[in-house]
């Protein structure tokens, strides 16, 4: 992996022998677990190192609109084909980072719900004292699905609604009760150690994947080290480590 990202930035002079250089990426929150190991691994074989924010799609786009400086954007490809239209994003080298499912958590040590089948599902949050999910694009999918399986009305009056996934995580891991969350598989495990448990993803019928791209920001001040970046984003290693991070 070293050999392949050196030889990918030996000409933008980025490389451990020359001046480190950071990157500034804003990055939608479902990819953090893989993001997080690629920029130490990218640091580790170049020197280079790569300052992340993770926000939601929302968001990002407000942060964009306020003219926020980074030199990556990652998110989902709505957010990217609007920033293009805006002159926001250098479209040329835009690559394909995966896709992320959504999932089912509850509280560690609680009693896992049976979500094999939608039937199962509606009959776990019929019984759920309180459903969680965010107010984010995501979140958008899981209100929807709930009334594509005829179950939103019932659950309207006991559904709790958080800005970010984070807020939906901690809800949980504090909570008491029977509450079923939905959130992001990939953020689900990242919260798994402070007391989150996945139960599983969303029954294939109703399953919902979130693609994200990334790209240079038109307005990056290293646009060399962006360009390098990405391109090791792009390579085999990396693509490694997110498919082990959940992102297939």
């Amino acid at each position: 992996m070293k050999l392949l990202v050196i030889a990918a930035c030996l000409g933008a002079a980025l490389c451990a022998g020359a001046t480190a250089t950071e990157v500034k990426v804003l990055s939608a929150g479902a990819v953090e677990p893989g993001l997080a190991r690629a920029a130490a691994a990218y640091k580790s074989a170049t020197g280079n190192t790569v300052s992340i924010q993770f926000n939601t799609a929302p968001q990002l786009v407000k942060k964009l609109a306020d003219g926020a400086v980074a030199d990556v954007l990652i998110a989902p490809p709505g957010v990217f084909d609007a920033q293009a239209k805006n002159g926001k994003i250098i479209a040329d080298g835009r690559i394909r980072l995966g896709r992320v499912g959504a999932g089912i958590l509850v509280r560690a040590g609680a009693p896992l719900p049976d979500i094999s089948t939608v039937a199962a599902l509606k009959r776990a949050l019929a019984a759920a004292d309180t459903v969680i999910y965010n107010t984010a694009s995501s979140g958008l999918y899981i209100e929807k699905m709930l009334d594509r399986i005829g179950v939103g009305a019932e659950v309207k009056a006991k559904t709790t609604r958080y800005p970010t996934g984070e807020a939906v995580m901690m809800h949980i891991i504090k909570g008491t009760g029977t509450e079923i969350g939905f959130g992001a598989i990939t953020e689900i495990k990242l919260f798994e150690p402070k007391g989150a448990k996945l139960v599983g993803p969303l029954p294939a019928d109703v399953q919902n994947y979130t693609t994200y791209d990334a790209a240079t920001l038109a307005n990056a001040p290293t646009r060399d080290a962006a360009k390098a970046f990405l391109t090791y984003l792009a390579s085999p290693d990396a693509k490694k480590i997110f498919a082990d991070a959940g992102i297939e």
